[in-house]
């Protein structure tokens, strides 16, 4: 304990409770924070639920101010001994070590009042535990991977104007301060392109049917009566797709059909494109109504009237998340990720969506920047990704 801040593991029922909860704390009028479905997050942190914990470990911790001197809000009290200021998930994903042959840990749901003495605290206990399981580096915050869908790993620098979409963090401004005074380090910046109008525009229009015209390229959705088929395919190209870009670890065929249940009830099948050259599948791009737009009104929960507002809100989602993209080594630089583009774009108009996030990219993927601009989006937010040497 210092400063009159003590961590401890979460332990038991209650506690994950006010883990899960602390968040409400933190946002506490912020008009843009969106409440996560606390059922959704209770899921992905329980090991016999998501296939994720078999092969990771996950310990999970709460900051409690000795003095009770918490700022309030949902979560809050006296138990274990003072009020809950702060939380901070430490990860070991064996899958990643073994992939990129490293030792690297992760931090990750970090949330924390501004207080530099409750940050640390949280870092020291997350990065001993991390020591003890051998790791010689950390990085975060990821959530609890750059596969999960919890949300997206980063915090934001950048881009406080407008909520997030779908499965993407919201972080206040302070955050980077905190991980930088922690002695963190930037290791990668992510970002976010904004894209809107209601008709796809012309030039693209012209590249999409030039490219299509022989019907030796075909850019079609995703077939739900063949939903099974499909997710085996979309797991082949993004393993293919993916394997040299920073951070990627593949998905093995449970944690894909994890990820495929959970995106089933709000799949769009139109706001996704397959790509397919001379009947062979090269590249595959998921969008998303952003059903952020409806949760925002649930407050985290949809029983007992939270489903109600959800089935009412979303028939005003005018707005897609373009989660991700991804081609086969040999069929890049043929205008095939341009074209699946344009085709969640024609299809999204029809449908009544006229804008778009696509994100998030790596600050390094150039050829995916500049081929958003020329699309006519713009970079609208930036999460930054951290690393520190662990002694």
């Amino acid at each position: 304990m210092s400063d009159g801040i003590s961590v401890s593991p979460v332990s038991g029922r209650a506690e994950l409770e006010t883990f899960l909860r602390l968040p409400w704390q933190v946002y506490d009028g912020d008009p843009h924070w969106v409440p996560p479905l606390l059922s959704d997050v209770r899921a992905a942190l329980d090991p016999a639920k998501h296939p994720f914990h078999r092969h990771a470990e996950v310990q999970l911790f709460l900051a409690r101010r000795a003095d009770g001197n918490g700022t309030g809000g949902a979560g809050s009290g006296n138990r274990s001994g003072g009020a809950p200021v702060g939380r901070i998930a430490a990860v070991v994903n064996r899958a990643h070590n073994e992939f990129h042959d490293d030792a690297l840990g992760f931090v990750g749901l970090f949330e924390s009042v501004d207080d530099q003495a409750v940050a640390d605290a949280l870092f020291h206990a997350a990065e001993g535990w991390l020591l003890e399981r051998g790791m010689d580096s950390v990085r975060g915050p990821m959530n609890l991977s750059t596969n999960e869908e919890i949300c997206s790993p980063g915090v934001l620098v950048d881009g406080w104007h407008r909520p997030p979409v779908i499965m993407m963090a919201h972080t206040p401004p302070y955050y980077a301060r905190l991980f930088e005074g922690a002695g963190y380090r930037r290791a990668k910046d992510l970002h976010a392109f904004w894209i809107e109008g209601h008709e796809a525009p012309p030039r693209l229009k012209r590249a999409y049917d030039r490219l299509t015209r022989d019907g030796s390229v075909r850019i079609r959705p995703l077939d739900m009566k063949r939903f099974h088929d499909e997710v085996a395919l979309i797991q082949d190209i993004y393993n293919s797709a993916w394997e040299r870009n920073w951070g990627f670890v593949p998905m093995n065929p449970a944690e894909i059909e994890h990820m495929a249940a959970q995106l089933k009830p709000v799949v769009n099948p139109k706001l996704c494109a397959i790509a397919e050259v001379d009947g062979a599948p090269a590249g595959f791009a998921l969008g998303l109504p952003d059903y952020n737009m409806a949760l925002r009104h649930v407050n985290g929960r949809l029983f007992p009237f939270g489903l109600f507002k959800l089935l009412w809100y979303r028939r005003r989602i005018d707005t897609a998340r373009t989660i991700t993209l991804g081609l086969k080594p040999g069929y890049r630089n043929r205008g095939l990720d341009a074209a699946m583009i344009t085709h969640i774009y024609i299809e999204g108009n029809r449908s009544g969506v006229w804008r778009s996030e696509c994100s998030w990219i790596l600050e390094d993927n150039w050829d995916m920047r500049r081929g958003l601009e020329r699309m006519g989006a713009v970079a609208d937010k930036t999460y930054r990704i951290f690393d520190k040497p662990l002694t």
